[in-house]
């Protein structure tokens, strides 16, 4: 399963969908960079394959960031934190 993780300007919290395929995980990508690079404020609208009944509306001109993370077997998403930033304690 592929996560796709983006925040939103003035949001404290990043948003997700999931993908099962590499290639689907791509095409949002590249569906959300196309509207943010265009500058536009067209409305993205996503369902997430993990969760059927989730659905998110946002504008392209709010997001700040994004990425696109693959989860590996059934503990890795204990292993990463939510969001874009984990600090390693030393």
């Amino acid at each position: 399963m592929f996560t796709i993780d983006f925040t939103i300007k003035n949001t404290a919290f990043p948003m997700s969908v999931q993908r099962k395929t590499a290639e689907d995980a791509e095409g949002v990508y590249q569906q959300i960079l196309t509207a943010m690079r265009s500058g536009s404020s067209e409305i993205i609208e996503l369902k997430c394959e993990g969760k059927s009944e989730k659905k998110i509306a946002v504008r392209a001109s709010e997001i700040s960031g994004m990425q696109v993370t693959q989860k590996e077997g059934a503990t890795a998403g204990g292993n990463r934190p939510p969001g874009f930033f984990a600090l390693a304690a030393e």
